[in-house]
């Protein structure tokens, strides 16, 4: 525990959804649910109209519309997030060296470290100068928690939702959280609430009058010990810049059960691709494959095969996924599919045989060059452009999900009978994805179905649009980037 509130938690405000009203000027103060749309999708987040309705994170959407029929359900745009995500990661890291992220939207910061606070007053004026930059950088607001540690700082940020800040001063952390239900407390889910409420322990003031004994008794040695500190306010957890990732996966949740096995293997090869463009993007390597498979029945399989040595090669990935599948019953349906890498490191095993490949080639080069001139160098020129051939992927990662992140997502070519035309593939448009039209400008899909796409055209800073129907195949409609949420305003629109 510090003696002045010197960590800062920032928690940004039903991100997702805020960033989808940011960048739709039409859906500013309503209800907006972003997550998967189809019958087994799951919210992503809720704005804090759609909570009104009782929708929040987690929640099938399913649920969610009947609920709040009359909410906006849109597709996640992650490459959006990511990139005001990066905007916002930046104006922590000119507060301090020491910045800990915890998700695209949520860090903690050690602002004694980065010299920018010592005291309350310090630290009050640099958490509200840091929400003032992030709502002129991007147009959202953000929660600021200040307190002498990271559980306080975070309990404090969460009270000050929506777009405030709390700031808890040393000495007076037991008075504040009192009150508070256990819930609060970090590590204190339904099924341990459930078990204290049971014993009469609803709040964090009535954790700490129990004692640390009797929560050792009640929920063991661990997890009672923890709790005890944590109900009287204590953490000695320092701020961590680096937090190493221990595994990369993605996976897919399918409307319809899959019953076909080419089509799940097909799955799996996609899925892998995915993986590994996820892993290469995080700067990563790893040496094992795990597969998992969510069957009919809700039952849940995972197989896992450790190579060698680490990879990021999508056909090794993809080759290990498929024997992983070969090992699983996937009779009666499969309803979702994962893959994901683990034992991650920062170097492949390729790499490194490669480079001792190239040591030995050199050398070899440089003895036949002496007696046979330049010839034998252009051999080895061949040889290392075809093993650079031999090791490029076989296929290509497909789009993200129908739609894709705000483009339409096309069916597979199928050629029609001999002399016949082949028909071109139905583009189909997500919710919610950006889309550019020759003469309209930018602007998003509301809607589409029965051959036609509504699109409401209007851009971040603008009135809220007009909406203009079209053919899902109408040539002046493509799809497009999303457009920055401050600044640089399209000349190309128009409304």
């Amino acid at each position: 525990m510090r003696a002045a509130p010197t960590i800062l938690h920032l928690d940004m405000d039903a991100f997702y959804a805020s960033v989808e009203q940011a960048s739709k000027p039409s859906l500013r103060g309503k209800a907006v649910i972003v997550g998967g749309l189809g019958p087994r999708g799951v919210v992503a987040t809720a704005s804090y109209e759609a909570r009104r309705f009782g929708v929040h994170s987690a929640m099938p959407t399913a649920q969610a519309r009947r609920l709040c029929p009359n909410g906006a359900y849109l597709i996640p745009r992650f490459r959006l997030y990511q990139a005001v995500s990066e905007v916002v990661m930046g104006l922590l890291r000119e507060l301090s060296p020491l910045v800990e992220p915890l998700s695209l939207d949520e860090a903690f910061v050690d602002l004694e470290a980065g010299g920018t606070a010592f005291d309350s007053e310090s630290a009050r004026e640099t958490g509200e100068r840091l929400r003032a930059d992030i709502r002129a950088a991007t147009g959202l607001s953000g929660s600021v928690g200040l307190a002498g540690s990271k559980m306080l700082a975070k309990v404090a940020s969460e009270e000050a939702k929506p777009a405030g800040l709390l700031l808890i001063e040393p000495g007076t952390e037991r008075e504040l959280l009192a009150p508070m239900s256990v819930r609060t407390l970090p590590g204190v889910g339904p099924v341990t609430g459930e078990h204290l409420r049971r014993a009469g322990i609803t709040t964090v003031g009535e954790l700490a009058e129990a004692g640390e004994d009797e929560l050792v008794r009640m929920v063991g040695r661990s997890h009672g010990v923890g709790l005890y500190r944590m109900a009287l306010g204590l953490d000695d957890r320092p701020v961590v810049a680096e937090r190493d990732a221990k595994s990369v996966s993605v996976e897919d949740t399918f409307d319809v059960d899959l019953h076909d096995r080419v089509r799940i293997r097909t799955e799996v090869q996609r899925l892998a691709d995915r993986c590994v463009q996820r892993l290469r993007g995080s700067g990563h390597s790893g040496r094992t494959i795990v597969l998992k498979v969510r069957r009919y029945d809700f039952s849940t399989l995972t197989r896992s095969e450790t190579l060698r040595g680490p990879t990021d090669d999508p056909a090794v990935v993809r080759e290990a996924a498929a024997r992983l599948l070969e090992a699983v019953d996937t009779t009666g349906g499969v309803r979702l599919l994962g893959v994901g890498v683990t034992g991650l490191a920062d170097y492949t095993q390729e790499d490194l045989f490669a480079q001792s490949m190239a040591a030995e080639e050199a050398a070899a080069a440089e003895a036949a060059a002496g007696a046979a001139g330049e010839g034998a160098t252009g051999a080895v020129g061949q040889e290392a452009d075809g093993a650079a051939g031999a090791g490029a992927p076989s296929g290509s990662a497909g789009p993200e999900g129908s739609g894709g992140l705000g483009g339409p997502a096309e069916a597979p070519e199928a050629g029609g009978p001999a002399g016949e035309p082949e028909q071109a593939p139905e583009r189909r448009w997500a919710a919610g994805s950006d889309v550019l039209h020759a003469v309209y400008g930018p602007g998003w899909v509301q809607g589409s179905g029965v051959g036609r796409v509504t699109v409401r055209f209007e851009r971040p800073g603008s009135p809220p649009g007009r909406v203009r129907t079209f053919r899902v195949d109408d040539p002046e409609l493509e799809p497009s980037d999303p457009l920055p949420l401050v600044g640089q305003e399209d000349p190309r629109t128009t409304l």
